[in-house]
């Protein structure tokens, strides 16, 4: 229990001061942020729709910080799975929407797993370590989408860094009447989140990755594949990174645009630093994240302060984890 209330109370008392500091009253504040996403529907469904791909890519992080890896790379994984997913939209337009959203989630799974393969055989075959190969292969995959948008994918008549052109109405995921949640993508991400979870905690091979995670060298040494294990929760995490992209495509943005990721993958690892890759702590903490996020749109027209200060909540919920966790270790050492 301390694990969790002291670095919620560490980061309040960050937040506030920071609040104070520019006149504004912290539970104001506070209230917005945590009730404003559930005040109408609409944003109750806009949380949701962010709380999923949030899930998707904090769920993947588990398993590669399970085999001691820091996938930094994850936010090109969702762009190249949004990128992949585009690909059968645009080669089979006259398919039924059914077919063409399994290819199109199909494509933006296989499109993740690549690009984390990728910076997994730099990481086991080159040497590079997965935090620099990763942020390289973000901004690679953020150039190639660019170049889509403004090249071969131009809108028809001009080209326009805001994105491709709307996918067709009948190509979105549905929705819930008028509102923008699609209950698909809420579906998916808790299937995945539970498929982590029991591979992790149930089968041999999450405790094959688990045990490279706590030492390569000695599980390799009892006989665990320990390079194989390491790049298959690579492929685990780009293949859910993927899924999240295409959930972009299909049900948030319906087009490609060059921040299709919305930093998901980067919010994706606070949630896993701030549970300390517990997969049974994903789904509520990502729900908390995509709360504050969501509310913290109305704070400026409310309280005239800066969205950003959720952010500052976010990163300082998770330095005051990370701090707590290094002061619990020197204490049990002690």
């Amino acid at each position: 229990m301390a694990r969790l209330v002291l670095p919620f109370l560490g980061a309040l008392v960050l937040t506030t001061v920071v609040l104070l500091t520019v006149d504004v009253a912290p539970l104001d504040a506070y209230r917005i942020l945590l009730f404003g996403a559930f005040s109408t529907p609409i944003r109750f469904g806009d949380m949701v729709m962010l709380a999923s791909p949030l899930i998707l890519c904090a769920g993947g992080l588990t398993l590669t910080f399970a085999a001691g890896l820091y996938n930094l790379g994850i936010e090109g994984q969702v762009v190249l799975g949004a990128i992949a997913a585009m690909i059968p939209l645009r080669l089979f337009p006259d398919l039924p929407p059914p077919l063409l959203w399994m290819l199109s989630f199909a494509f933006g799974a296989a499109g993740g797993m690549l690009w984390a393969l990728l910076a997994a055989s730099l990481r086991l075959g080159a040497g590079v370590n997965e935090i620099f190969a990763g942020l390289g292969l973000n901004f690679l995959a953020s150039g190639i989408a660019l170049y889509l948008i403004l090249g071969p994918w131009r809108r028809e008549g001009s080209a326009s860094s805001s994105g491709t052109a709307l996918l067709p109405r009948e190509l979105w995921l549905p929705t819930v009447g008028s509102l923008r949640l699609a209950p698909l993508a809420p579906i998916i991400a808790l299937v995945a989140l539970v498929v982590v979870w029991w591979v992790l905690s149930r089968m041999r091979w999450g405790l094959e990755v688990r045990a490279v995670g706590l030492n390569g060298a000695a599980a390799d040494r009892l006989g665990v594949p320990a390079v194989k294990r390491m790049a298959q929760a690579m492929a685990g995490c780009g293949l859910l990174a993927g899924l999240a992209g295409t959930l972009q495509v299909l049900g948030v943005f319906h087009q490609l645009i060059p921040n299709i990721s919305s930093g998901v993958g980067l919010i994706g690892l606070l949630v896993v630093l701030l549970v300390l890759a517990r997969p049974i702590w994903v789904l509520p903490v990502a729900v908390v994240f995509a709360t504050f996020t969501v509310g913290s749109v109305q704070l400026p027209l409310t309280l005239g302060i800066d969205s950003s200060i959720a952010g500052v909540l976010q990163g300082a919920l998770v330095l005051a984890a990370l701090v707590s966790r290094g002061l619990m270790q020197r204490r049990r050492r002690a």
